[in-house]
Order: structure tokens, then C-alpha cells, then sequence
């Protein structure tokens, strides 16, 4: 889900909404640690409450039973393995966010921040919050550090909580002006965004959420004026998928040709390389698995040829 222009021991998070037993184990462990479990107010209640299910359900997958009154995402680090969690409660037109990196040997690899910016997009994206808020236990210095970085802001306090929220408008805002980002950028031409912004509205789909982020976060420029290099709609490109070449169009969804090596923009690595450019290389999580993407060579670009009409 995440994209990251890949830099040496840079922190990545993809949140994976499906829970498996072998989670549901992971979350008990990382309950029964005094250390993680420090500010969490009710986490013998929820140990408790998953031992409960595991003795009662046998079922490979309990998505559906960690869903109840809210949404619940296990965090993966780029190694696939399961380092914590996310749950998201809407109430209304605002979400409460709560956050936990479990596995306490990834402390410390900035991936709590990397899980934010996650959950904030599907809060934003996805479950169209208005505002996302957080209360946080006023010692939990990492956790007020990283809901600071991007950019929440202190609402009220009490001895031991502060609650802290950020609306979408000043979200949107901040993807703009990449604030609380890691520098990477990306483009998209001026037609290539009207076009897109115009299949979205009309879309539903889970991967657009993607497209959605990665649009609103991009650099609009002039369709005479983007680089050469730049995969725009209906570029040709050769890739590396970790150490499989590809050679893919990116093109709009009726046009689609797997065969043909023309995937749809809503595709995991359409929506994944739009906009980024030859020697970039991004981290992306495709049926399961946290892929390299590396962009080799941008072989044909409309507008560099002149077709402005693609």
C-alpha cells in the first residue's frame, strides 16, 4: 500500500486489513508485555477477549470478528513480518486512531510514524473522516512525537491523556506541501489529473484509495513541461519487479490488456509507478507480498513524442 522512493534502512509500513490466526497469536504476545502495553488502557480486556475467540472459533481467518465496531489493520514492516497494529472507529463524521508497534525489537526504526501516515490515509481516503483524532498518554513520548511530525495538533489534556486531531483539510494541505514526508516526489500532468480525478469519483474499489493519495500528493505540472523520464498515462516502461523484468503501459481501466503487458492504473503497479521517474525504486505491497518496483527505463512517454492527445 505504502510507496517509498527506496533509501538505505528507510522505515516502511503497509497495513493489511486481513487477520489471520497466526495474528491473532501475535496481538496476544504483544498484550502480554508490560513494556507495550504500558499506556494501553484496556489491553487485558482485549488479551483476554482473543484467547476467548481462538478457544471458540476455528477458523483460519477472523477479519470479521476483529471488525466489530471498528476497522483493524496488521502493520507489516518491508520484511512481510507482522510488527504491530492499527485500528481505526469512526463515530460520525470523525475517526479515532489507535496505534501500536507490538514487536518491541523494530522500536526505534521509526515505523510507528510510517503507520501513521497509513492509517491516516485510509481514515482520510478511504472512510472519508473528517477528522482524525487521537488521545495519547501523556508519557508516551514517541507517540506524541510522531502524531506532532504530521502535523496533529494538541486539542485538550488531562493529567494522563491528550487529545490530539487533524482535519482533512489541513491533511490534504499537508500532502500538498509534503509536509511530515520524506522528500521523495513525484509528477503528474495537468490533463493526466483531470482525466484520473474524474475515474475516481466514479469508483469504489479499494486499490483507487491508492490512486486517490498518490494523486493528491503529486507535483501538477504542464503536459509541454513534465521531464522525459516521468511515467505519465500511456507510458511505456521497463521495470524490475525485485529481480523480474517487465515491460508495462500504464493505461486507463477499458484499456487494460494483462497479456499485453497494458495494466490499469488502478492496478497495484499502475497506481505504484505513476508519476515517479527512471532509477527511482518503490517499496509496494502487491497480493501479500512487499515488492521492489525499480523503474529502468521510461521507453515511450505521450508527451515527450508529442501525443497529447493520449
Amino acid at each position: 500500500m505504502q510507496p517509498e522512493v527506496v533509501k538505505m534502512n528507510k522505515p516502511f509500513i503497509a497495513l493489511c486489513p486481513e487477520i489471520t490466526r497466526s495474528n491473532a497469536l501475535n496481538l496476544m504476545t504483544w498484550l502480554d508485555d508490560d513494556n507495550v502495553v504500558r499506556y494501553l488502557s484496556d489491553s487485558g480486556d482485549v488479551s483476554r477477549s482473543i484467547e476467548q475467540v481462538l478457544a471458540r472459533v476455528n477458523l483460519p481467518i477472523l477479519t470479521h470478528l476483529f471488525n466489530q465496531g471498528g476497522r483493524f489493520f496488521i502493520a507489516y514492516d518491508r520484511h512481510d513480518a507482522p510488527v504491530g497494529f492499527v485500528r481505526l472507529v469512526k463515530t460520525g463524521a470523525d475517526c479515532e486512531i489507535v496505534l501500536v508497534i507490538g514487536d518491541s525489537q523494530s522500536w526505534g526504526r521509526k515505523l510507528g510514524a510510517s503507520a501513521l501516515r497509513e492509517g491516516m490515509k485510509l481514515a482520510f481516503f478511504d472512510m472519508r473522516a473528517e477528522k482524525l483524532i487521537a488521545k495519547i498518554h501523556t508519557e508516551n513520548t514517541r507517540s506524541l512525537n510522531a502524531f506532532l511530525r504530521c502535523g496533529f495538533l494538541l486539542k485538550s489534556e488531562t493529567p494522563a491523556l491528550k487529545s490530539f486531531s487533524l482535519s482533512a483539510e489541513t491533511y490534504r494541505r499537508h500532502l500538498r506541501e509534503n509536509v511530515g514526508e520524506d522528500g521523495s516526489e513525484l509528477y503528474i500532468t495537468e490533463i493526466d489529473k483531470e482525466r484520473l480525478t474524474s475515474l475516481i469519483a466514479l469508483a469504489q474499489a479499494s486499490p483507487v484509495v491508492d490512486l486517490e493519495y498518490e494523486i493528491e500528493r503529486a507535483r501538477v505540472v504542464d503536459s509541454q513541461q513534465v521531464a522525459r523520464d516521468v511515467v505519465t498515462m500511456n507510458s511505456k516502461a521497463l521495470l524490475r519487479l525485485d529481480d523480474e523484468k517487465l515491460e508495462v503501459t500504464v493505461v486507463y481501466p477499458e484499456d487494460a490488456d494483462h497479456r499485453a503487458g497494458k495494466l490499469s492504473i488502478c492496478s497495484d503497479i499502475g497506481t505504484a509507478i505513476l508519476g515517479y521517474k527512471e532509477g527511482d525504486a518503490i517499496d509496494w505491497r502487491i497480493r501479500d507480498r512487499t515488492r521492489r518496483i525499480s523503474i529502468d527505463k521510461v521507453i515511450y512517454q505521450p508527451e515527450a513524442a508529442g501525443d497529447f492527445h493520449l
